[in-house]
C-alpha cells in the first residue's frame, strides 16, 4: 500500500473506515432493532391472548375465525396481511381443542404445564415459533397465541436494511466527492513538487507558500530555510574560490619568476642563491596565504561550534612560544600580563588559538623593529598593544575587510588576519575594537562576558 499515491491511500482508507464503522453500526442497529421488535410482538401476543381469554369459546363460529375473509377484506381495501403474524388455539384443561384460527392454529401442540412465552415447533412444521400460554379467567381453558420467529427476523432485517440502503447507495457518490476533494486539496503539493523538480541547483528564490495546507507549511518553511543556507554556502564557496584565485595569482607568478631567475643565473652562484632565497620566501608567503584561506573557508562553513572551557593564559603562552622566533628576528620583545587566577572562556580551543596567533602575528608583522608587543589579559578582556606606526584613521574602519591592505604597506601579508580574528570573535560572542594609541602603535581589544 506504500507504493500507492497519498490520494489513493486516503480514498481506500476512507472506504475501509466507512465499511468498518458502517458494519459496526449495522450490527448494533440490528441487535437494538431485534430487541425492540421482540418487545413489540411479545406485547401484541400477550394482549391478543388476554383478549381471547375474555371470550366464550362456545360462541366462536368457524366463520368468525376464518382468516380468508379478513384477507379478502384487506385486499379489496388495498391492505395486506401475513399468515405468520399471529396464530392461536384454545384448549380445554384436558387438551381438547375448542377453537383455532383455521390455519397454523390447528398445528399447535397442547401443553398442560407451560405458562408464559416458550419456543417450540408446530405439528409437521420445522419452523420455530414463539408461543405464549395463558389460562382463561375461570381457569377452564388454555389459550395459545403463536408467531413464527422467522417473521420477526425478517422484520428486523427489513427495518435495518431500510436504514442502511440509503447510505450504501450514497457511498459511491461519497467516494467520488472525496476523490475530487482530495485532488483539489492536494493540488498545491503537486505544484510544489513541480517547482522542486524544475528548480536549478543554485536557485536562491524562496518557495511560494500561497495555498499550501497548514500541515505542510512547516515543511515549506524548512525547505526555504535550507535553500537560504545552501545559497549562502554556495555564495561563500564562490567568493572563496574567487578570492583564492585572485590572491594566489601574484604569489605563484612571483615564484615562477624567481625559478626562471635561478635557471638563468648560470655560473653566477650569488644571483642563483638570491633567487633561491627569494623563492623560499615566496613559498613561505604562499603557504601562509593558503593556510589563511583554508582557515577562512573553515570559519565560513562552521555553524555549530563544539565548545568547552578554555584557559586563556595557556592559549596566550602557547602563542608566544610559537611566535617567539618571528619576534626575535624582528627584534620585538613579547610580554604577557595576566591575573594569577585562571581566566576561563567557553569556546572552541582550536579557533581561540587561531585567534590569538593571528593577533600576535599581526602585531609582530606590523610593529616597530626593536619595539615591543604586550598582551594584557583581565577577567573579561584581552588587549594586544604594539608600539608600531599604527593605522591611518581613515583606513581603520576598513582594516578588517578581507584582503584589504592600507596603501604603502611594506610588509608582506594577505589582508586576512584581522578578518579571521573578527569572525572567530563573532562566533564566540566577543566584541572586537581597534584604536590607535596616544603614545603610538595600535591597540586591539577583545571583550566578553
Amino acid at each position: 500500500m506504500k507504493k500507492m499515491s497519498l490520494r489513493l491511500r486516503l480514498v481506500v482508507g476512507f472506504i475501509l473506515i466507512i465499511l468498518l464503522c458502517g458494519g459496526s453500526a449495522a450490527l448494533l442497529s440490528w441487535l437494538q432493532t431485534r430487541e425492540n421488535v421482540n418487545e413489540l410482538f411479545d406485547t401484541q401476543q400477550l394482549l391478543f391472548a388476554r383478549r381471547l381469554a375474555t371470550l366464550d369459546p362456545h360462541n366462536l363460529t368457524p366463520d368468525s375465525l376464518s382468516a380468508k375473509k379478513s384477507k379478502k377484506l384487506l385486499h379489496h381495501n388495498r391492505g395486506d396481511v401475513d399468515d405468520d403474524v399471529l396464530t392461536f388455539a384454545i384448549f380445554t384443561r384436558d387438551g381438547q381443542r375448542v377453537a383455532d384460527d383455521g390455519d397454523h392454529g390447528r398445528k399447535i401442540r397442547f401443553a398442560a404445564d407451560k405458562r408464559g412465552f416458550t419456543e417450540s415447533r408446530l405439528i409437521n412444521d420445522d419452523d420455530r415459533w414463539r408461543i405464549v400460554w395463558l389460562n382463561s379467567a375461570d381457569n377452564q381453558y388454555r389459550i395459545a397465541v403463536g408467531q413464527k420467529e422467522e417473521y420477526r427476523q425478517d422484520m428486523t432485517a427489513d427495518m435495518v436494511s431500510a436504514s442502511l440502503y440509503p447510505w450504501l447507495y450514497a457511498l459511491p457518490l461519497m467516494v467520488i466527492l472525496l476523490f475530487w476533494l482530495l485532488t483539489r486539496e492536494l493540488s498545491p503539493l503537486r505544484r510544489l513538487t513541480y517547482a522542486l523538480e524544475n528548480r536549478p541547483p543554485d536557485a536562491a528564490q524562496q518557495l511560494k507558500a500561497g495555498g499550501i495546507p497548514k500541515e505542510v507549511l512547516p515543511l515549506v518553511q524548512a525547505l526555504n530555510g535550507l535553500f537560504a543556507r545552501t545559497s549562502q554556502m554556495i555564495a561563500r564557496e564562490r567568493r572563496f574560490i574567487s578570492d583564492a584565485a585572485h590572491e594566489l595569482r601574484s604569489p605563484l607568478a612571483a615564484l615562477r619568476v624567481q625559478a626562471e631567475v635561478a635557471q638563468l643565473a648560470g655560473e653566477d652562484i650569488a644571483a642563483r642563491m638570491r633567487a633561491l632565497d627569494n623563492l623560499t620566501g615566496g613559498i613561505d608567503r604562499a603557504s601562509r596565504l593558503v593556510d589563511q584561506l583554508l582557515a577562512l573557508s573553515r570559519l565560513d562553513n562552521t555553524n555549530d561550534l563544539e565548545t568547552a572551557p578554555a584557559e586563556m593564559q595557556n592559549l596566550l603562552q602557547q602563542a608566544i612560544v610559537e611566535q617567539y622566533q618571528a619576534a626575535t628576528q624582528a627584534e620585538i620583545q613579547l610580554s604577557l600580563e595576566a591575573p594569577p587566577q585562571p581566566v576561563m572562556v567557553q569556546g572552541n580551543g582550536l579557533l581561540l588559538s587561531l585567534l590569538v596567533r593571528n593577533l600576535l602575528d599581526n602585531a609582530i608583522r606590523y610593529g616597530r623593529v626593536g619595539g615591543s608587543v604586550r598582551l594584557v589579559l583581565s577577567a573579561n578582556q584581552l588587549r594586544v598593544l604594539d608600539d608600531g606606526p599604527g593605522i591611518d584613521e581613515a583606513m581603520i574602519e576598513r582594516i578588517e575587510e578581507r584582503f584589504f591592505r592600507p596603501p604603502g604597506q611594506q610588509q608582506q601579508g594577505s589582508g586576512l588576519g584581522l578578518s579571521i580574528v573578527r569572525q572567530i570573535a563573532q562566533q564566540h560572542n566577543m566584541q572586537m575594537s581597534l584604536a590607535n594609541r596616544d603614545e603610538g602603535g595600535l591597540s586591539i581589544t577583545l571583550s566578553w562576558t
